[in-house]
C-alpha cells in the first residue's frame, strides 16, 4: 500500500465510540480522525482516549485562527503508533482558557506552558501555567494576532527564590544553579536545582536561552524550497538528515508526493549514517561526563565521528549543516565513484565490531561507570509514557517502541535489524541502547550499500516530479514523525492554501526528556544529577527551537 493510500486509511478510521459523548464535531486530519470536545470537558475526554489505548501524548499544538484558539493533542499508542487521533479544543477568541490534559498526561503540562507563553491560551487547572521560552516578564505572547511586535520588553534582574525554603518537613535546603553556561548541560540549560543537604529535593529545568523562532520562520518559507535548510540546525550534534526527513516526510505526505524506491534507499543510508554520528557525540560525552575519560572514550568517539562525517561529506558536500534531502528524494546521487564511495563505508562498517568491543570494556565494563549509572536516573517504563519519551530514552526502559518498525517509512521494511531494548531503566541502560544501535545503524548501512551496488542504472531516479510551487489545499492538517536519533520527532503542519504553511510546529523529543529530569533525579545526589542528563542526550536546539 501506498504512503498516501496508508495517510488516507488512517484518517477516515471510524472515531471510537467512547469518545461520541465528549464530541461537538469531528474533523479529518491527513494523518488522523479528530474530535472536537468541549473547553471545559478536556480532562474527561482525554482519559476517555487513554483508556482506549493513546497512553502516548506525542505533541500538543496550540494555533490562533481569525474568530478562535484552538489546541490540538496528537494522541498515539505506543504499541502501534499508527494508531492516532486527534483531540481538538476550540476556545473563544476573546477568552481563550481551556481546561488543561495534564492531569492525564503529565507530558502535556510542558507543551501547554508552551502554548501559554506562545500563543496566549490559558489552561485554567493547569498545575504551574507559566512561561517556559520567554522571561516572566514578557508581554503579549508572539503567535497571537493582536501581538504587537514594537512593544518595548524590560527583563528585570531578580534573585532566585528556593521554591522549599518554607517546607517545614525538612531542615535547611540550599538553592544551587547548574547552567546555563555549564558542560555537564550539553547547551544552554539551566537547572534550578534545590538541595536538601546532598540530595536533590527539586529539580525546575529553565529553557527558552536559544529560542530562534524556527517555527516562525518555517511558516514564512515555501514548502519547496525554502524550510528544508532549518531542520539540520534543530540538532547539531549529527542528526540533522534525520531531522531533515522529518520535514520531508510529513510535506511529501500533505502534498501527495511520491518518493521514487532509490531514493528511498539513499536516504535510508544518509539516515543510519547520521544516526551513528550523534550516538558517537552522546557516548563520547557521556564518558566525559561520568568518568571524566578525555583521553580515550572522548577521543575514540571524535575517531569514529570523523570517518562517518567523512563519508556523510563525500554524499552530501556538508560536514554539519547537510541540507541534502529535498522534497520528492535528494538532492544528488552517490559519488561519481561509486565503487570508491561503497568500499569506504564499507571500510568504516567492517571495522566497527572491533571499536564496539573497546567502547564496551572502557564503558560498560568500567567498575566506576557502572557504580555512577546501575540503579541511578531510573525510568520505569510507564512514567516514560507518561511523559511522552521516546527513542534511546523509553527503549533504556523496556518501552519497545521504534517508527522505523512500527510506522515504516523509507526502506526499513524491507531491511533486516532489530530494534534495541534494554529493561534496567537506568542510565547504562540508555548508553547500552545507543551502543546497540550503533551496531544496527551499521546493519542497516550494508545491507543498502549491497542493494545500491547492484541498481539497475536506468532506474536510479533520485527526485519524484514535484511542482516547483506547492499549494496544499486550504485548512489541511497532519502530524508526521520519524524515529530520529533521540527519538521521535514530529512535525505538525496545518496548510491555509498559499505556497507558505499556515502552522508549523516541532516536536522535538529532547523536550520531552528535559521534562522527565525532575520525575528521575530528585531524592538522588547531585552527581547522580549530571550522569542523569548526560544519559538523556538533550539537544537544546530541539528543546528550544
Amino acid at each position: 500500500m501506498s504512503t498516501d493510500a496508508v495517510a488516507r486509511q488512517r484518517s477516515e478510521t471510524p472515531v471510537p465510540e467512547a469518545l461520541s459523548e465528549f464530541a461537538i464535531g469531528y474533523e479529518t486530519h491527513e494523518n488522523a480522525p479528530a474530535v472536537v470536545v468541549r473547553a471545559d470537558e478536556v480532562a474527561d475526554a482525554l482519559e476517555a482516549a487513554r483508556s482506549l489505548g493513546y497512553d502516548h501524548c506525542a505533541c500538543v499544538t496550540a494555533q490562533a485562527y481569525e474568530d478562535r484558539y484552538e489546541t490540538v493533542y496528537h494522541l498515539r499508542s505506543y504499541d502501534d503508533p499508527t494508531d492516532e487521533l486527534g483531540i481538538v479544543v476550540p476556545t473563544a477568541s476573546d477568552a481563550p482558557v481551556s481546561e488543561s490534559g495534564a492531569s492525564v498526561y503529565p507530558t502535556a503540562e510542558w507543551h501547554e506552558r508552551e502554548a501559554y507563553d506562545l500563543v496566549g491560551i490559558e489552561y485554567a487547572d493547569h498545575p504551574d501555567l507559566r512561561r517556559i521560552l520567554l522571561p516572566e516578564t514578557w508581554q503579549g505572547h508572539p503567535l497571537a494576532p493582536d501581538y504587537d511586535i514594537e512593544s518595548s520588553q524590560v527583563v528585570p534582574y531578580r534573585e532566585h527564590a528556593n521554591p522549599l525554603q518554607d517546607d517545614k518537613r525538612r531542615g535547611d535546603t540550599m538553592l544551587v544553579n547548574v547552567g546555563p553556561h555549564h558542560p555537564a548541560t550539553h547547551g544552554v540549560l539551566h537547572l534550578e536545582v534545590t538541595l536538601d543537604g546532598e540530595t536533590v529535593a527539586d529539580v525546575d529545568p529553565d529553557i527558552g536561552y536559544i529560542h530562534r523562532c524556527e517555527e516562525q520562520m518555517c511558516q514564512q518559507g515555501t514548502y519547496r524550497h525554502q524550510i528544508m535548510p532549518y531542520p539540520d540546525r534543530w540538532d547539531w550534534g549529527g542528526g540533522g538528515i534525520l531531522n531533515e526527513w522529518a520535514y520531508a516526510r510529513t510535506a511529501e505526505d500533505l502534498a501527495d508526493i511520491e518518493v521514487p524506491e532509490y531514493a528511498q534507499l539513499i536516504r535510508t543510508m544518509a539516515a543510519e549514517l547520521s544516526r551513528i554520528l550523534s550516538h558517537m557525540l552522546a557516548v563520547g560525552a557521556y564518558a566525559l561526563d561520568v568518568v571524566g575519560d578525555f583521553n580515550a572514550t572522548w577521543q575514540y568517539a571524535f575517531r569514529d565521528r570523523e570517518l562517518v562525517q567523512e563519508i556523510l561529506e563525500d554524499l552530501t558536500g556538508q560536514r554539519l549543516m547537510f541540507n541534502y534531502f529535498r522534497l520528492g528524494g535528494v538532492s544528488w546521487d552517490i559519488p561519481g565513484d561509486r565503487e570508491a564511495f561503497f568500499d569506504k563505508v564499507r571500510s568504516f562498517t567492517q571495522g566497527l565490531p572491533a571499536k564496539m568491543r573497546e567502547y564496551h570494556d572502557l564503558l560498560s565494563s568500567n567498575e566506576i561507570l557502572q557504580l555512577r549509572t546501575v540503579g541511578v536516573g531510573e525510568l520505569p517504563p510507564e512514567t516514560a509514557k507518561a511523559y511522552g519519551c521516546t527513542g534511546p530514552v523509553a527503549r533504556g526502559s523496556g518501552v519497545d517502541y521504534d517508527l522505523r518498525r512500527d510506522d515504516p517509512y523509507g526502506y526499513y521494511e524491507e531491511l533486516d535489524w532489530d530494534v534495541v531494548t534494554e529493561d534496567g531503566c537506568d542510565n547504562l541502560s540508555r548508553l547500552l541502547v545507543r551502543l546497540g544501535e550503533v551496531e544496527q545503524s551499521a546493519k542497516i548501512i550494508e545491507q543498502c550499500v549491497e542493494l545500491l551496488e547492484s541498481w539497475p542504472e536506468d532506474e536510479r531516479t533520485i527526485q519524484a516530479n514535484v511542482p516547483r510551487t506547492l499549494k496544499p489545499d486550504p485548512d489541511t492538517e497532519i502530524y508526521r514523525a520519524v524515529e530520529a536519533a533521540k527519538g521521535e520527532l514530529g512535525i505538525y503542519i496545518r496548510s491555509d492554501g498559499t505556497d507558505k504553511p499556515a502552522r508549523f510546529k516541532i516536536r522535538g523529543p529532547s523536550f520531552s526528556h528535559v521534562s522527565a529530569l525532575p520525575a528521575m533525579t530528585e531524592g538522588e545526589y547531585i552527581p547522580d544529577l549530571i550522569a542523569t542528563l548526560g544519559s538523556l542526550d538533550t539537544i537544546m536546539g530541539e528543546v528550544d527551537r
